[in-house]
């Protein structure tokens, strides 16, 4: 049995689960993930557990990628108010127009370029 322990085990295990084989049986507890692995040959064994511990580490850098990136100047989507304004006090719209006025200034640039 493997068993590896994730910030985020669901996940993690939600994103392995379509790789997953017949000789595989895989269950969350908690923070930690149980992989059961029975094959015929040490050979396959130490195959299946290689693939299976190499997709463990690709997930936990995906997830943990994503969540840095989700941030607008360090704030979630989950810690803005109603009104646009972040938690912290930051307005959170002000990264949206600057965001905007980039995206029209590709555009414009974009027109010059094609006559």
């Amino acid at each position: 049995m493997v068993r590896t322990t994730h910030a985020d085990a669901d996940l993690v295990a939600s994103a392995l689960a379509p790789d997953d084989t017949d000789s595989m049986a895989v269950r969350v507890d908690g923070d930690a993930i149980d992989c059961r692995i029975e094959r015929p040959t040490t050979g396959g064994l130490r195959s299946t557990v290689d693939d299976y511990v190499v997709n463990l580490r690709v997930a936990d850098r995906v997830i943990e990628r994503a969540r840095e990136h989700r941030t607008v100047d360090g704030t979630t989507a989950d810690e803005t108010t109603g009104d646009g304004t972040a938690a912290d006090g930051a307005d959170a719209r002000e990264t949206n127009i600057r965001e905007t006025d980039t995206r029209d200034a590709d555009a414009d640039t974009d027109t010059r370029h094609n006559p």
